[in-house]
């Protein structure tokens, strides 16, 4: 690895590419798609290499078995990594494959065509209290009172989480995701541990009054299929997937609208066609998570000795998987830091790939696709209205807040 390459790789993890990660990405591209960092750590940054390790079965998720090998009882001291390493997220074959079919039975095509008609609704309705309060062009953050308000309402409708506790969750979830990021294990985890205890005890209560009281939800359902499976979920397996089935339903999806107004808001001629034009809202949505994804990063490690892109990889390796860099690998993608919703339909690695592909994945499509075209169709002279920061993530890239005035 040249010093060129260690450099920018050090430089992901400064604030300077929390703001624009894409000149460090350009760095590492320039050096290869792959780079050993030191003994223990290799970086991907090349789209085929991304792909192929996240479809390699030497490639792990970060289990259990992982982190007592190489912390033991990390996770045991930290609930949030407890229960992000006891979910289908960090789950390894088989276990993986038995929970996550049983996660995915009740989230059948029926139901997620039902939720069109509500993205709908919320939708209307966010635009008019957008609205109100931008009334005689006075500022509007859009991120608080529109990019997370509309996935917790769909993702609580979903699950059949009460109207009235949604403002609770969105701190709670955010708080938790935190224990996502890339060598996690070195920051301060007192507030995602805080989230997984108090997020654990209200769906333990949910799950509960489920039982006694079923209802027309997916909590219902899940509960039913943890209860009579021959192959059932766990009483902890319910609890766990039943967080992070909250917290990856809107974290992510805020993170793509928000991502997404704000490429718009730089290309007001692209505002204008999506409004026109619906039905090149998946287009755009599709260049979105390409040029600027809500998921940059993941890791997995190597269970044995393998090889990536030309790079010698030893058993035990960690593997940072710059999903961002690879959307914008210019051996895959031409001109690749363009944004181009007429481009060529390539398949972007947004949403991960392989055993790991996010189950949510069909739903954050639609509901950017309906949000972002009536967004732009009631305000088609929407403008900034100050700076918008980004959140301090690696993994996760969104805006902290992003007001623009309606025009």
């Amino acid at each position: 690895m040249t010093q060129h390459a260690v450099r920018a790789v050090e430089a992901l993890f400064t604030p300077q590419a929390r703001e624009d990660p894409v000149p460090v990405y350009r760095a590492l591209h320039d050096d290869g798609p792959v780079h050993r960092l030191n003994d223990d750590w290799v970086v991907v940054c090349g789209y085929e290499e991304v792909d192929q390790a996240l479809r390699s079965p030497v490639f792990q998720v970060k289990d259990s078995a992982f982190r007592e090998r190489t912390r033991p009882g990390w996770t045991a001291g930290h609930p949030s990594a407890a229960m992000i390493t006891d979910s289908v997220i960090r789950a390894r074959s088989p276990h993986h494959e038995r929970v996550r079919q049983l996660l995915s039975r009740p989230l059948t095509a029926r139901r997620a065509a039902g939720l069109d008609p509500a993205v709908s609704e919320h939708t209307r309705g966010l635009l008019d209290r957008l609205a109100e309060l931008g009334a005689g062009g006075e500022p509007v953050d859009f991120v608080a009172h529109f990019a997370y308000p509309l996935p917790i309402a769909l993702i609580c409708d979903l699950l059949g989480v009460p109207a009235a506790d949604r403002a609770w969750f969105r701190h709670r979830a955010t708080d938790l995701s935190y224990v996502l990021e890339p060598a996690g294990q070195e920051r301060d985890l007192s507030r995602a541990d805080e989230a997984a205890t108090r997020l654990l005890d209200y769906f333990t209560s949910l799950v509960d009054e489920r039982r006694a009281r079923p209802q027309e939800d997916l909590v219902s359902d899940l509960v039913r299929v943890s209860d009579v499976a021959a192959d059932r979920l766990s009483e902890r397996e319910l609890l766990v997937n039943l967080v992070l089935m909250l917290a990856a339903g809107f974290e992510t999806t805020a993170s793509l609208l928000g991502n997404g107004l704000s490429v718009l808001l730089d290309r007001p001629a692209d505002q204008d066609r999506l409004a026109r034009d619906p039905a090149s809202a998946a287009a755009y949505v599709q260049e979105i998570l390409r040029y600027d994804p809500p998921a940059q990063a993941t890791d997995r490690w190597a269970t044995e000795d393998t090889a990536i892109g030309g790079v010698r990889v030893t058993e035990g390796t960690q593997v940072l998987l710059l999903l961002g860099a690879a959307n914008r690998d210019p051996r895959r993608f031409s001109d690749p830091d363009a944004f181009d919703p007429d481009r060529p339909a390539h398949q972007s690695l947004a949403f991960g790939a392989g055993p790991h592909f996010c189950l949510g994945s069909a739903l954050a499509r639609m509901e950017a696709e309906t949000a972002l075209q009536q967004l732009c169709a009631r305000f088609p002279r929407m403008t900034r209205a100050g700076g918008s920061p980004r959140t301090d993530r690696l993994a996760l890239r969104g805006h902290a807040a992003l007001p623009v005035r309606l025009g």
